[in-house]
C-alpha cells in the first residue's frame, strides 16, 4: 500500500471524519509507544490510503489544514461523481465549488474536517 501521511490534531476525531463521512476503510489501528498509533485508512478498492499522523509540536501543529498552501492537495476517484457528491453533501462534507465538467472529467473541490482541499473527481476514462 502506499501511504500519503496527513496531520491531524487527534486520531479518533479524523476517524470520524474519514470513515464516518467520507466511508473510508480503517486499515489499521496500533498503538504504539508514548501515546502515539499508527492509524491507517483508504478509500475502498483502493491501493494508497492515508496514514492518520498526529501533530507534534508548534511547527507540525500550525500545519494541519494547510500542508499543500491552500491549493487542492489530495484526489479521491469516484466511479459515480453524483452518488458520491449527494452522499458526501448529506453527511455534512462542505464542498467549496459547485461540480464541473472538464475535458479530464467531472469535479469539485472539498474540504476535509482540517480544510486541507481534496478534488472529487470522475475521469473520463471511468465515465465512458
Amino acid at each position: 500500500m502506499n501511504l500519503t501521511a496527513l496531520l491531524v490534531d487527534d486520531y479518533d476525531t479524523a476517524l470520524s471524519f474519514f470513515v464516518g463521512k467520507l466511508g473510508f476503510a480503517l486499515r489499521e489501528d496500533t498503538r504504539l509507544a508514548d501515546g502515539k498509533r499508527w492509524v491507517v485508512v483508504a478509500p475502498y478498492g483502493s491501493a494508497s490510503g492515508l496514514l492518520l499522523a498526529r501533530a507534534v509540536g508548534d511547527r507540525q501543529r500550525q500545519a494541519i489544514g494547510d500542508q499543500s498552501g491552500g491549493r487542492v492537495f489530495l484526489f479521491l476517484e469516484t466511479d459515480d461523481f453524483a452518488r458520491d457528491h449527494l452522499a458526501y453533501t448529506q453527511r455534512g462534507v462542505r464542498f467549496v465549488e459547485t461540480p464541473r465538467h472538464e475535458p479530464y472529467g467531472t469535479v469539485a473541490v472539498f474540504e476535509d474536517l482540517y480544510g486541507n482541499r481534496w478534488d472529487l473527481i470522475e475521469p473520463v476514462s471511468v465515465q465512458g
